[in-house]
């Protein structure tokens, strides 16, 4: 992790959330990966706002600060932000779809289980299944944590664009804790995807480091949406909102949000 700056309230100069408010406008609420920050989301968010969306991306708990509070957060905490957000974002507009990258894209697939109004949902890279060699120390986290306070999570590079990869201002590291929260996070949307009427696109890269294709078109097809898509890019990593080809993973995503803004249910 690079050295980092911090604001008085002790977050990371640049990761704070955002919000980009339209009068009667839909709005989306955009929510990050683990171990990152809303500083993924700016693009995304300014295309979306460009198109007449309104929107909010919040800073999740644990995230954004020093590893220390990363350490201490929990599966509940993290679902319960998102939730909280999301409501918070009902009570202001009458249309909320939400869009989530990597963990984000597991807290949305929970949001949407337990919220069947929800008009459309984005999935980004999202994280639901967790590969062997990363799920069985997640399992034992408990054990081990006392012992070794973090890990590194470099698997590959997420991000192929070397600017953006600069940029970015994600931790680089786990904790026990924070390993545990994602491990239950991921386990709970698996669950949850049978549970799923939100109508749903997914986009993923065939070069995610981080989540294969088998595992991306196992989750689709557990899916419990009766509209879904699932589109591919390539050029990009993990964290393809910043990454290489950007640009068309906006453009799928507004389109389906617009798509669906005068749907009158499902």
């Amino acid at each position: 992790m690079h050295t980092q700056r911090y604001t008085p309230d002790g977050v990371v100069v640049g990761a704070a959330g955002f919000i980009r408010e339209r009068a009667n406008a839909p709005a989306v609420l955009l929510v990050h990966g683990g171990g990152d920050t809303p500083q993924t989301l700016r693009y995304l968010g300014d295309s979306l706002y460009a198109r007449g969306f309104a929107v909010s991306a919040p800073l999740l708990p644990g995230h954004g600060r020093t590893l220390r509070e990363f350490a201490r957060v929990t599966a509940d905490e993290l679902v319960e932000a998102t939730r909280s957000a999301y409501l918070a974002l009902c009570s202001r507009h009458e249309w909320v779809g939400v869009i989530g990258v990597s963990m984000g894209g597991a807290l949305a697939v929970q949001l949407a289980a337990d919220n069947p109004e929800m008009p459309a949902m984005g999935l980004v890279a999202p994280y639901l299944a967790m590969r062997s060699e990363i799920a069985r120390p997640a399992r034992w986290a408990p054990l081990w944590g006392p012992v070794v306070p973090y890990v590194d999570t470099t698997d590959g590079l997420s991000i192929l664009d070397p600017s953006e990869r600069e940029r970015s201002l994600a931790y680089g590291a786990f904790s026990a804790g924070a390993l545990r929260a994602l491990f239950l996070v991921v386990q709970r949307a698996a669950a949850a995807l049978p549970r799923v009427v939100t109508p749903t696109l997914i986009i993923q890269s065939r070069a995610d480091n981080r989540i294969t294709v088998a595992d991306t078109e196992h989750a689709f097809a557990r899916l419990g949406a009766r509209e879904k898509r699932l589109e591919w890019t390539t050029g990009a990593a993990h964290v393809i909102t910043v990454d290489y080809g950007r640009e068309r993973v906006f453009e799928q995503l507004a389109q389906w949000m617009e798509g669906h803004r005068t749907t009158p249910g499902h």
